[in-house]
């Protein structure tokens, strides 16, 4: 059984990733004010974070090795890898590209929702009326805020959120499998792995299919790449999968709901981006859902 000392350290983690990963978006849209495509920025990223994650892999690599792991589990790794930070960070990147960051981030908050139903179609888990009732609420609060920016962004909202949508089934996928496959790799192990899984698939997706000079940016764009790298990438994604360990990726449903709120703050300081009152009100009601869905899921044994 956990200990309270243990859940609280776990919730601690979890609030500090949730919020380091938030402020991607915001340095994202920063980087693109530089005519940077979304290809590009999420290389700077890989590029500048390959190195920390080769170096931890090489210093973790007999972390748990008295736990068998099977060839299989080793497949998924790599399919986790491919799935949660290549191809939901392509996705979340292109999607910025159309939306507002804070936007984006009431959006992709819909992953603990889907989190939960991911958890019941593989691993059984039932879902209570309390908990559906809560899902149906998350999606009216999209819909709420999709219609305040509708007569802002025009037609492009579609594309952009159909890529942040797209952004949070992969992620939900990652954080479902990770739960799963931390405890037979460790924390530090299996996050490297992962994430150098990721790196490889988007220098591939770079060299074939994108014709930009990677050294013909200003310098403000690769700054902005270490900065996502280190701040938004590297740090986040460890103190997130220790979360996961210590507290449940279901309870890290709970935990990351202060995302939305921290994105829309970095916005509106940084961006000067504004959330209309009923977009705002949006905001509120995915969040109230998330908070429900998390709070009132079935207990299971740790």
């Amino acid at each position: 059984m956990r200990t309270t000392k243990t859940f609280i350290s776990g919730i601690i983690l979890g609030v500090l990733g949730v919020v380091l990963f938030s402020s991607k978006a915001v340095m994202v849209k920063l980087a693109y004010q530089y005519d940077v495509d979304a290809i590009s920025i999420l290389l700077l990223r890989m590029v500048f974070s390959l190195p920390f994650y080769i170096v931890i892999a090489y210093k973790y690599r007999h972390q748990n090795k008295g736990i068998e792991v099977r060839q299989t589990d080793h497949a998924w790794l790599i399919f986790f890898g491919v799935v949660g930070y290549y191809l939901a960070s392509y996705f979340d990147f292109v999607g910025l590209t159309y939306i507002k960051a804070s936007l984006e981030r009431i959006i992709l908050f819909l992953y603990p929702t889907i989190v939960i139903l991911l958890n019941t179609l593989f691993f059984k888990q039932r879902i209570t009326k309390v908990q559906t009732g809560a899902i149906v609420l998350t999606y009216i609060g999209i819909v709420i805020a999709f219609g305040g920016e509708l007569t802002i962004s025009g037609k492009n909202l579609y594309l952009g959120g159909l890529f942040i949508l797209l952004s949070a089934i992969t992620y939900a996928s990652y954080l479902v499998g990770s739960g799963w496959l931390i405890p037979k790799f460790g924390v530090m192990k299996f996050t490297a792995h992962a994430m150098i899984v990721s790196c490889v698939c988007v220098f591939i997706h770079y060299i074939i299919t994108s014709h930009v000079d990677l050294f013909s940016f200003s310098w403000e764009v690769y700054a902005l790449g270490f900065l996502i790298a280190i701040f938004a990438t590297v740090i986040p994604s460890f103190l997130v999968s220790a979360s996961i360990k210590m507290i449940s990726s279901s309870n890290f449903a709970i935990v990351a709901s202060v995302g939305p709120i921290s994105t829309i703050i970095l916005a509106v300081i940084f961006l000067s981006e504004k959330l209309t009152l009923l977009q705002f009100f949006g905001a509120l009601v995915v969040i109230c859902g998330v908070m429900l869905v998390s709070l009132n899921k079935p207990k299971t044994k740790d």
